[in-house]
């Protein structure tokens, strides 16, 4: 368990439509990989080759799923700390230090104290497990996101993702709110 890692990160977090996407994963700390960085300084071509190079030399890995309803429901930040907390429950990692992307890390009642963690600020830039997880939670969102734009074409999710964009913002405008927006977000940025 000493030479094993566990990095976690997440998409998603600002747009106005869509799920945000959170990953975990786990590698032997004398593996890496080539190419590997913060998924945002990426290609979405080099991300799609890292995400399977990831898939095929990690120990473990997970993804956790927080629909756009739930985000409304109980805030941006609980629905964050549910799916981290959902992926840590999916893999075999009391034991393993968890990096954590970001300055807050905190379970209801305390159950995130049972982990060996650590946050750390722009993670995802400098820690390989913690950006391995971004590339997983980033393709993984991204794939989402161009399944709604063929439900969804006039939003233009595909090129968009969801983000307050100008012309996701004029499309929401024109066109009302879809099954997938965050209606809390819609409210603040746009409000309607």
């Amino acid at each position: 368990m000493d030479f094993l890692k566990c990095g976690v990160d997440e998409a998603g977090r600002g747009p106005l439509a869509g799920p945000v996407v959170i990953a975990a994963v786990i590698f032997d700390i004398r593996k890496r990989i080539a190419g590997v960085k913060d998924s945002k300084k990426l290609t979405a071509n080099e991300r799609e080759d890292l995400y399977y190079k990831i898939l095929d030399h990690c120990k473990e890995f997970s993804v956790s799923i927080i629909h756009n309803s739930v985000i409304d429901k109980i805030n941006i930040l609980k629905a964050t700390m549910a799916g981290m907390e959902n992926c840590l429950n999916l893999l075999d990692c009391l034991k393993i230090k968890i990096l954590i992307d970001g300055n807050y890390f905190k379970f209801d009642n305390n159950r995130h104290v049972k982990y060996n963690f650590e946050t750390i600020i722009k993670g995802d830039e400098k820690i390989f497990e913690i950006s391995c997880a971004s590339i997983i939670a980033k393709v993984t969102r991204d794939r989402l996101m161009k399944d709604f734009h063929e439900k969804y074409p006039g939003y233009k999710l595909n090129s968009n993702k969801g983000y307050p964009t100008k012309e996701h913002i004029k499309a929401v405008k024109l066109l009302g709110t879809t099954e997938i927006h965050r209606l809390s977000f819609c409210k603040k940025f746009l409000a309607i």
